[in-house]
């Protein structure tokens, strides 16, 4: 059975052990598409260098049919770079909608709350203070991540953590740990504040299957955990009061979403640096292109993979011999995203 509700084609599905869900038809084909899309540039990506491989052949040596050389640049070289870019952002998308959705505000993603700046501000820390080698800083990162979330969240809490209050505060925790960031970056040496800096862009080079494997392990744990909540918080989006009516244990499902989302943007920024705007801009685009409310968390994970990996595509091809680091493009691009959405929300009156 299917209904037709404005533009949206809503279809209800009923299984053979009786149970019943509706699903959205015009979603459901987008999050597919994105899907395709993000699995498409991975091939484009890993093809992409200066030994060039066919989109078949690297299918053909992913399914462990090519040469030795072939298997090498592919499987060794390439694929693990791909593999983060993916899982970065996966994460950074499902942050971003978990954030926008709690504080029902489309600027209230992790980069604007401070998260990732307090993830920043934990690797720096390790990098000028102690000189610590790849594992402590990203170590670092997902420490100053965390206690970033746990700050903000306390901060905001009057009788329950309210989306205005959540927004305000993040902002001016952002504020505070970016001027933490100068002050460290002016203490440091030549050499710490050189490394404290190319790691502040944001990038997927060199990146291995040392950051695959942690990553891989949180999101395999904490992206099921943000889709199992995804009925509650699509219920919250209405209000704390309507969610309370309805059932929903609203401020243990926040303290759970917002520890899953602040661990997903902490480590993803301990993998490959603060990579800009694609947790502010994938669930915003996810949602245009679904035209569905809610948050959209499935189709916003795939928004975000294909965003950073075309972003880190174009990084690579768009500027010739010179390479940049994926934060520059999607910092570039965010920016003009975040003008664009500034001026859509102010005609819209909600700003």
């Amino acid at each position: 059975m299917s209904t037709t509700t404005g533009k949206r084609s809503v279809r209800a599905v009923r299984t053979a052990g009786g149970y019943s869900f509706r699903t959205d038809v015009r979603a459901a084909l987008v999050t597919v598409l994105l899907a395709v899309v993000a699995a498409g540039a991975a091939v484009v990506l890993i093809g992409t260098g200066d030994f060039s491989l066919t989109p078949a052949e690297v299918v053909r040596t992913l399914l462990g049919h090519g040469t030795f050389q072939q298997e090498f640049i592919v499987t060794d070289l390439r694929l693990p770079r791909v593999l983060v870019g993916l899982l970065v952002g996966a994460a950074l998308g499902v942050g971003g909608a978990v954030f926008q959705t709690l504080s029902r505000n489309p600027l209230g993603s992790p980069d604007v709350l401070g998260f990732g700046q307090g993830a920043t501000v934990g690797a720096l820390s390790v990098i000028v203070l102690f000189q610590g080698g790849a594992t402590a800083v990203a170590g670092g990162a997902i420490a100053g991540g965390l206690l970033t979330g746990v700050a903000v969240y306390l901060l905001a809490w009057k009788r329950g953590v309210h989306g205005f209050r959540l927004v305000l505060v993040g902002i001016g925790a952002a504020a505070m740990l970016t001027a933490g960031t100068q002050y460290l970056i002016t203490k440091a040496n030549l050499v710490d504040a050189t490394r404290a800096v190319v790691w502040m862009t944001g990038s997927l080079d060199g990146r291995d299957w040392a950051q695959v494997r942690p990553l891989l392990a949180v999101c395999a744990v904490l992206l099921p955990l943000v889709f199992l909540h995804g009925p509650a918080l699509r219920v919250m989006e209405m209000g704390d009061d309507a969610a309370y009516a309805l059932g929903v244990r609203v401020e243990r499902i926040r303290l759970v979403l917002m520890g899953a989302a602040v661990l997903l943007v902490a480590v993803a920024t301990a993998a490959a640096g603060p990579i800009a705007f694609v947790s502010l801009s994938a669930p915003q685009l996810a949602r245009r292109l679904t035209r569905s409310t809610g948050p959209n968390l499935v189709a916003a994970t795939f928004m975000g993979a294909a965003l950073l990996l075309v972003a880190d595509w174009v990084s690579m091809r768009a500027f010739g011999d010179r390479q940049l680091p994926v934060g520059v493009v999607t910092g570039v691009l965010g920016g003009c995203y975040l003008l664009w959405l500034l001026v859509t929300e102010r005609r819209a009156g909600r700003i």
